[in-house]
């Protein structure tokens, strides 16, 4: 006589050679269940070897519409069909104890299962579930390694619609710096050389970060573009971006736009500005208090209709402008806030005199500031600056 196992409290005897019987199929039962990364098809092969290498009546995981065998399971609902007498559960939960589907089993006429078979279908729910949950985990990473490829190339058209060449300008030295908090962001930057010799800046905010921004930010640079390119007065250019941004929807209302507007007139030494609810720009000029070009009306896309003023300045040589969005302000160490105030400070008493210089030293300033802390907003920064003379500063 064979020997054999006795399970306690249970009449039957598992005989060591259906054992390793049990162990071989279990092992080749794991394999199948295994050789796919598919979630349906992990399903279905756990279906097709309960009904029939166990031959099962029926098979199913109520909820997902897959069944298989001779014997209706109700759904989730216990509406569908009839169930058999003798109905059996088995969890499949993930690595975290959280129930991610249920086998339901229905035994041959009625009966209850066999110790072999529930122990087999136990060790298969199992395996099933490891199977499962890597191929959910395979579906998820497929499906962000998508949306990292397009974000990564959104990224890359974002930054190749920023200004690709600096113009250069006899005595004056122009640059920017913009760094996005995620992939793509809300922030916009542009220069416009005009024909009649005059350069058109814009820094502009849109409302929030990330993806949609972005959206409206590549928006709002067709736009400028459009208008830009008809030389119209400053004032009419932010008054028309306000219509314009408006008339687009809700959507593009409630992601409305900051923006200050510069043109630079270079051989007559002054700038026009017009501050549409944006951050204030620092205007820091030899022999003179710091000026601040203060917001002349609300944010663009706010409120329909409205008229915006110009401010003129003077441009003497030794004179540098910053425009930046609040990204550089709004940076913290712990609950203290970098500001404006720091910042004007930290470019008031910069010593470089190119616009270079200038930004690589504020961008340290933020960086101590913040102790290595997270980026939390996009930040955008434009500086202009002229030398006391053509020869001094190379544009």
């Amino acid at each position: 006589m064979a020997a054999g196992v006795q399970i306690p409290g249970n009449d039957e005897t598992i005989d060591l050679q259906q054992q390793v019987a049990r162990l071989q199929a279990l092992l080749e039962a794991s394999r199948q269940v295994h050789s796919t990364i598919r979630e349906d098809e992990v399903l279905e092969q756990v279906l097709r070897i309960v009904v029939r290498e166990l031959e099962m009546a029926g098979a199913a995981f109520p909820g997902t519409g897959l069944a298989y065998g001779d014997e209706v399971i109700p759904d989730e609902s216990g509406a569908a069909g009839v169930a058999g007498p003798a109905l059996t559960r088995y969890a499949l939960n993930d690595r975290d104890g959280k129930r991610m589907t249920e086998l339901v089993v229905a035994a041959p006429h009625g009966r209850e299962l066999t110790l072999y078979e529930a122990d087999f279908i136990e060790g298969l729910a199992l395996q099933a579930a490891v199977a499962l949950e890597n191929a959910r985990n395979h579906k998820r990473n497929v499906a962000f390694a998508r949306v990292q490829q397009d974000l990564d190339a959104a990224r890359l058209i974002q930054r190749s619609l920023l200004p690709q060449k600096l113009p250069s300008i006899a005595g004056y030295s122009l640059g920017f710096r913009s760094v996005t908090c995620y992939e793509v962001g809300g922030d916009y930057l542009d220069i416009v050389e005009q024909p009649d010799g005059s350069l058109l800046i814009a820094v502009a905010d849109v409302a929030g970060k990330g993806l949609a921004s972005a959206i409206m930010a590549t928006s709002f640079r067709s736009a400028f573009r459009a208008m830009a390119a008809g030389g119209m007065p400053l004032d009419e250019l932010a008054t028309r971006m306000n219509q314009h941004h408006w008339a687009e929807g809700e959507e593009a209302r409630r992601r409305y736009v900051t923006a200050i507007f510069l043109r630079l007139h270079p051989e007559a030494g002054e700038i026009e500005v017009v501050n549409a609810g944006h951050n204030p720009g620092f205007l820091i000029e030899p022999g003179a208090a710091t000026h601040q070009f203060d917001a002349a009306g609300p944010p663009l896309g706010v409120m329909p209709r409205m008229h915006y003023s110009i401010e003129r300045h003077g441009f003497a040589p030794g004179t540098r402008l910053l425009l930046y969005t609040d990204g550089l302000t709004e940076v913290f160490r712990g609950d203290e806030e970098f500001g404006p105030e720091r910042l004007l400070d930290e470019f008031s008493k910069c010593r470089a005199v190119k616009a270079d210089g200038i930004l690589d030293a504020l961008w340290g300033a933020i960086e101590e500031f913040s102790e290595g802390g997270p980026q939390g907003d996009d930040m955008t920064a434009l500086t202009l600056c002229r030398g006391t003379s053509k020869m001094e500063m190379p544009a």
